[in-house]
């Protein structure tokens, strides 16, 4: 019964987002994210919401920090240790993607909802998204492979996602305000 509660509630309020999102200045990046697979729209209006406009970071290794997925580091001299990710990001935005990751443990292929949500996208974002796919199914078997715990792959994982949101989204231009 609480269950049913919650999924009416939950149900409710993605409507009210998706009514509103058209009227959002960063719609267009919204539109844009959602041709990775494991970012659906949710996912697309959190990360976006939480992250804002991405070009303000020159390079992708900016994003992961902001969002806490790089590993810590402790250096003595010549020693350098790599611990786990440091965590000190964007909690919500970097749980979200970490939950998107898990898609990827299925072979890269497209299915019909992400062929729909890519129809009306640039070309050019439709490649960066299938060459994401193809790169990062194929680095989830490599590294499950290599005996690494699902909770590590899928981190490794959302931390490469990140760096092809952050060049898709360099491919999106902002409408003017109106």
């Amino acid at each position: 019964m609480q269950f049913n509660i919650f999924l009416n509630q939950l149900e409710c309020l993605t409507k009210r987002i998706e009514e509103l999102a058209p009227q959002w200045s960063m719609t267009p990046f919204v539109e844009s994210v959602q041709a990775m697979r494991g970012v659906p729209f949710i996912v697309a209006v959190t990360v976006v919401a939480e992250v804002g406009d991405c070009s303000r970071f020159d390079n992708p290794r900016q994003l992961m920090a902001f969002l806490g997925l790089v590993p810590s580091g402790h250096s003595s001299g010549a020693t350098i240790r790599r611990g786990g990710i440091t965590k000190a990001g964007n909690a919500l935005a970097r749980r979200t993607l970490i939950e998107g990751a898990w898609t990827y443990r299925m072979q890269a292929r497209v299915s019909r909802k992400l062929r729909d949500r890519n129809e009306r996208l640039p070309q050019a974002i439709r490649d960066v998204a299938r060459k994401a796919q193809v790169r990062l199914c194929a680095r989830y078997r490599r590294l499950s492979a290599a005996d690494k715990s699902k909770a590590i792959v899928t981190t490794a994982i959302a931390r490469e996602m990140v760096g092809f949101l952050w060049a898709i989204t360099r491919q999106v231009q902002l409408r003017p305000a109106a």
